[in-house]
């Protein structure tokens, strides 16, 4: 939470050239508590599941979060019942004249698809226009994360000479962001994709600011100005078994997988992956939630768009 002091003392000054939040008196009296409104688009699809693992490291902020879940009507989810989808989920169309403080859009298994290929491609295209002038600050996931640099800055994604599978280590780049606070210098985030974007057109974008990269993911965390579009190439949320359900789903299907990389010890399938992203993920979340949601976002959410 931010540090409240008098907006005249000397170390107002020098704190925030360090970019840590204070807050004046002014501000503080005109700040009351709402719970953040944010819309989780969930195009995964074991949504159960994502939804679980979403809301854990949403519950490790101290801001009290409002979630809504969003699901596309131009896709018929085959992994999860209608039952749920309907008593749990709304779409687009029902929530399109509401303001959202932030708004999450998951990964897909849809990479080797064209975008305009992916038969809701046209719904979620709307859905991020929509975010501009409604949505405080939108966190793209993986697949989310390509669909969103392309739509927003025209990136191209591209095919990886297999699929880039397991827990790989990335370092900071740009350390006086709010998003990587408390980050390690070298860090740790799964990765399952077959797909990615070129390193070089995300950092010759004058638009983007790289914050994290790895040496094999390539680019893992960038942003807009701001922070209004956030984007992660990896999935930060996994649990520690996920991969594994991955890699099993996949032995079933005949694929012939690659063992997940630095996951099981000893690259030995039967031995219990390590965990070792978890604090980075919770940092991540809570970041974007504090500095780029919370801090960012008008007291009263109907006046998103109008700064």
């Amino acid at each position: 939470m931010p540090i409240k002091i008098q907006s005249d003392l000397p170390a107002k000054e020098i704190l925030e050239n360090e970019n840590i939040f204070v807050m004046d008196d002014t501000r503080a009296m005109h700040q009351d508590i709402r719970p953040l409104k944010v819309a989780i688009l969930n195009v995964m699809p074991l949504k159960e599941e994502t939804e679980l693992q979403l809301l854990r490291v949403l519950s490790n902020s101290p801001l009290q979060v409002d979630v809504t879940f969003l699901n596309v009507k131009s896709h018929i989810s085959q992994n999860t019942s209608a039952s749920h989808l309907n008593k749990f989920y709304t779409h687009y169309e029902e929530i399109k004249d509401q303001k959202f403080d932030g708004l999450i859009i998951t990964g897909a298994p849809v990479e080797q698809l064209k975008f305009e290929e992916v038969d809701y491609w046209e719904e979620l295209c709307n859905i991020m226009e929509w975010s501009k002038k409604n949505v405080t600050s939108t966190l793209h996931i993986c697949w989310g994360a390509q669909a969103g640099l392309y739509y927003h800055f025209g990136i191209e994604k591209h095919e990886l000479p297999k699929k880039l599978v397991g827990i790989y280590p990335h370092r900071v780049l740009n350390r006086k962001e709010p998003l990587v606070r408390g980050f390690d210098d070298v860090f740790y985030a799964p990765h399952s994709r077959y797909t990615g974007v070129s390193t070089e057109d995300v950092e010759n974008n004058s638009n983007l600011k790289v914050l994290a990269k790895g040496e094999e993911p390539g680019i893992y965390i960038c942003m807009s100005e701001g922070g209004k579009q956030v984007f992660v190439t990896g999935h930060p949320e996994y649990d520690r078994y996920t991969l594994r359900n991955e890699y099993d789903r996949d032995m079933k299907k005949g694929l012939n997988p690659d063992i997940p990389f630095n996951y099981f010890p000893d690259d030995n399938v039967e031995n219990k992956p390590l965990l070792q992203w978890r604090s980075h993920s919770i940092n991540l979340y809570s970041n974007w939630l504090n500095y780029y949601v919370y801090q960012a976002t008008p007291y009263d959410v109907n006046s998103i768009g109008e700064q």
